[in-house]
């Protein structure tokens, strides 16, 4: 979903710099590097940036009326 505002460990503030961490990674930028860059140094935080799996697009494809109209063709629920 949403990167969360907050490291759940610690509690640094880490959302404002996912998007620059994001346009780092896409320039080519290691990882590693670009954490080093925002100054995130304690692991729970790095994790943070790491492990996100950003699924909003996905999500916004998502229509339950296509589901039901496939489940039920004839409108029958």
């Amino acid at each position: 979903m949403i990167i969360p505002v907050r490291c759940f460990t610690c509690g640094n503030v880490i959302a404002d710099k996912y998007l620059l961490y994001l346009d780092l990674v896409a320039e080519g930028v290691s990882e590693e590097a670009a954490l080093d860059a925002f100054n995130l140094q304690r692991f729970c935080c790095r994790r943070m940036f790491l492990t996100h799996v950003d699924f909003s697009d996905l999500l916004l494809k998502f229509n339950p009326a296509d589901t039901n109209a496939a489940i039920y063709p004839t409108g029958v629920h």
